[in-house]
């Protein structure tokens, strides 16, 4: 059936909401018109992972976007992206709500992903194991762009930064990663100083120490620190995550902070973590994760300090260009080729002309779209918030009028 099918309309999409503990209980059933039901709803998936893969409205039947992109994959996809990757979706889109911090985590390379996921399929894990840190074999580089106030740690701060942050808290622990630095402040200085404070995780004779520290980082913020912002972060994080030395850790990292419509990008290899607010996410369609703490899923501190970067720099901010006559469609670009994001506030006086061929991914988030296909003889599909469609390569270019704000992922 799906090989003699024409695939010129906008296809219907249902999505996975994840259940993650650190989820926000109320934004997402928000967005998705629902009342929530008092358990965390962390991330809204749409696209075609094989762990949570969106399900398409095609010819009357749900059918898997993973298994329809495999059957038909140069109508999905269209010769230049099947080409490049394959009968797969390269991309994975995301509605990110954190209610509370995620952890403490790093992407792998393209190479570290094929050799991680190689060795655990060799060790016999199955997939989907909690025991799995690589659960397939592809890299994933990923882009936030904010909806609320955004917060989050990205990247490290340098040697003598971090050096000042220190100064003056108490503990053995930091007292280790500031002789560390001051004997070392090259990238070998760096992974030894933060392996020195991941290494305390579950240790129980670390525990009071950590206390210690995170005590007086309280005397600290309570006096005037000249640090706030870093400071009242390592209070949160430890309230959220009591004994965990990431709270200590974050210290190291650069503190971020998003602006609805801004955006910050996250190459492989970059330690970081996302701590509160509602977001677009985008990245390679991968579920490769390594964690090393402010998390009750697998840690693997070995496997992150192994992809780890720990070259100091501030975070990377997408490429933004801006069209329109409102200067209201704005496209995010990021250095790499599975994805782009492009963000558009509809208005009734200008249709917005959305990118024109490959595989694409329109997700509504206020008001109501109308969406037309140049090479569809069906009525215009109709979002509201929450509604999400697949539009095939084969549909030909895409064009949203009526009133509200849609996102539409794309290959570059």
């Amino acid at each position: 059936m799906l090989a003699t099918a024409v695939f010129h309309d906008p296809l219907p999409l249902s999505n996975t909401v994840q259940r993650y503990d650190w989820g926000s209980h109320d934004a997402i059933p928000r967005l998705l018109g629902a009342s929530p039901d008092g358990g965390p709803q962390a991330e809204l998936w749409l696209g075609a992972h094989a762990s949570a893969p969106s399900v398409a409205r095609v010819l009357g039947t749900d059918v898997a976007l993973d298994e329809l992109v495999r059957e038909v994959p140069v109508q999905t996809l269209g010769h230049r992206v099947a080409e490049q990757f394959g009968p797969r979706l390269p991309y994975l889109l995301k509605v990110l709500a954190a209610g509370r911090a995620l952890s403490l985590q790093v992407h792998p390379s393209p190479r570290q992903a094929r050799e991680g996921f190689a060795r655990e399929n060799k060790a016999g894990l199955p997939l989907g194991s909690p025991q799995r840190s690589f659960h397939d074999d592809q890299h994933k580089p990923e882009m936030i762009v904010a909806l609320t106030q955004f917060e989050g740690l990205a990247g490290f701060r340098t040697p003598r930064t971090i050096l000042e942050i220190l100064d003056g808290l108490k503990g053995d622990l930091v007292d280790g990663v500031r002789r560390t630095l001051l004997h070392d402040r090259s990238h070998d200085g760096m992974r030894e100083a933060f392996s020195l404070l991941l290494s305390a995780r579950g240790d129980a004779g670390c525990q009071a120490d950590i206390q210690t520290t995170i005590d007086s980082v309280r005397e600290r913020l309570a006096s005037g620190s000249p640090f706030t912002r870093a400071d009242q972060t390592v209070c949160d994080l430890a309230a959220q995550h009591p004994g965990d030395p990431g709270a200590i850790a974050s210290l190291m990292l650069n503190r971020v902070s998003l602006e609805p419509g801004e955006s910050v990008f996250t190459p492989a290899g970059e330690v970081h973590a996302y701590l509160s607010g509602l977001g677009i996410e985008i990245m390679a369609s991968s579920d490769n994760v390594l964690r090393a703490g402010l998390t009750t899923k697998r840690v693997d501190e070995g496997a992150l300090v192994e992809c780890a970067s720990f070259a100091p720099h501030a975070p990377a901010v997408p490429e933004v260009t801006t069209s329109g006559s409102r200067g209201q469609v704005h496209t995010y670009r990021v250095p790499v080729t599975e994805f782009a994001l492009t963000t558009a506030d509809v208005d009734p006086s200008e249709p917005v002309t959305l990118p024109a061929t490959g595989p694409r991914i329109v997700l509504c988030l206020g008001g109501a779209v109308e969406l037309a296909a140049d090479r569809s003889d069906e009525d215009p599909t109709v979002l509201i918030p929450g509604s999400s469609v697949f539009v095939p390569h084969d549909a030909g270019n895409l064009h949203a009028s009526g009133s509200g704000h849609v996102v539409c992922a794309w290959v570059p």
